[in-house]
């Protein structure tokens, strides 16, 4: 599974420092290209040449004074994920709070690629409030942490806090680089508002940001998807997946009918406008000319389209509610979805454009869950669960 992947190991200052040789070797022998990047507090417990043996390449150790332009974002670009491991608790803090005053945290943060975390300190500091919140901060970005394990601490303590062996640490990767649940599903992913065009300039639209669908394609990516994205709202983070741009309702209802067919999974997470424009002005109109009269017309209904096709994917639906799910619930039953993810938008913190959401899934025959506030990425993942065990099921 890791032949021919670049991976980017990236060792920060502590003991476990020396369990990094031994993941850049077994990394080596299955097949991945390596580099590595060291902090000046690393090569305090691990020699540069040791990994540059192992690696065929010298670890990247400075942030200045290179013969690289840009290195972080160079080094950002390359890889297939990042391994930080050992993880400190002063990196975990700088990548946490997007700090960049080194180049191991510059390069993360300049990164789109998956990035595992192999956290490694002494119990007190992995029990700390302020490492479990950078912990939690991380998990809500997105990022993979693996571990820490219970087991001998530097001094000859003995708790939790002890970096993950380099084996587990290698069947993550694997996962999040495609050898995961979901290896060979075709999925595809709407996400964001559209822009329904009033003449050049103007246009009827949502407050959508697409942020939800964007994490949900995230995920399965993540899980070893092949992913399309159709959104007109953010990119995604995950760099295998592929994003198909556009802006009105009839070009999201093209892109995603076009490819649905030859769908696993189809999860329509995209705000489409209902109505648009019967016509759109060639030319920007004028306020001197006064109030223009629209006549509005109905929008291509994306989902149904979806439903109505034979075969068809498995297939999630989203609708954003101003109040409680009932109205969702017939939507469920009406639609043909398999599953359909209700939210209410004027609630504080599950709105367009939040970090975070509270959503109530609904099944056909009228089964409701309402799940707590969660991030975005944390919803997405338990998305996934629930996709899955319903597609066990059947």
């Amino acid at each position: 599974m890791l032949a021919g992947r670049r991976i980017l190991l990236a060792v920060s200052g502590g003991i476990a420092a020396y369990k990094s040789a031994y993941l850049a070797r077994r990394l080596v022998e299955a097949g991945a290209r390596v580099r590595t990047i060291m902090t000046e507090s690393a090569l305090e417990f691990l020699g540069a040449q040791t990994l540059a043996a192992i690696t065929g390449t010298p670890p990247a150790t400075k942030l200045f004074g290179t013969s690289d332009v840009s290195p972080h974002t160079e080094l950002g670009r390359w890889p297939d994920a990042v391994i930080v491991a050992p993880a400190t608790a002063a990196t975990i803090a700088r990548i946490a709070n997007g700090l960049s005053d080194d180049l191991l945290s510059a390069t993360v943060l300049a990164t789109t690629a998956p990035v595992l975390v192999a956290p490694a300190m002494h119990t007190e500091m992995w029990e700390q409030p302020a490492t479990r919140r950078n912990i939690e901060t991380l998990r809500g970005d997105g990022r993979l942490i693996v571990g820490p394990a219970r087991g001998a601490l530097a001094g000859g303590d003995v708790g939790p806090g002890r970096m993950v062996e380099p084996e587990q640490i290698i069947e993550r990767l694997v996962e999040a680089l495609g050898g995961g649940s979901m290896d060979g599903l075709l999925v595809l992913v709407s996400a964001g508002g559209t822009r329904e065009p009033i003449d050049p300039v103007r246009f009827i639209g949502n407050r959508s940001s697409g942020r939800m669908g964007a994490a949900i394609a995230d995920e399965a990516a993540a899980r070893g998807a092949r992913v399309t994205l159709v959104t007109s709202g953010r990119d995604p983070g995950h760099a295998a997946v592929e994003v198909v741009r556009v802006e009105t309702a009839e070009e999201m209802a093209q892109a995603v009918w076009s490819r649905a067919g030859i769908s696993d999974v189809a999860v329509l997470a995209a705000a489409v406008a209902d109505f648009r424009p019967a016509a759109s002005a060639p030319e920007k109109l004028r306020r001197a000319d006064g109030p223009p009269a629209l006549t509005l017309e109905p929008t291509p209904d994306i989902l149904a389209g979806v439903a109505a096709m034979d075969p068809r994917p498995f297939l999630v639906g989203f609708a954003a509610e101003t109040g409680p799910a009932e109205g969702a619930a017939a939507k469920a039953s009406s639609k043909g979805v398999d599953l359909l993810v209700a939210n209410d938008v004027t609630e504080e913190g599950s709105g367009f454009g939040t970090e975070t959401n509270r959503v109530t899934v609904l099944l056909p025959d009228g089964t409701a869950e309402g799940w707590e506030l969660m991030t975005k990425p944390q919803v997405a993942a338990r998305l996934w669960d629930r996709v899955a065990d319903l597609r066990e099921a059947r």
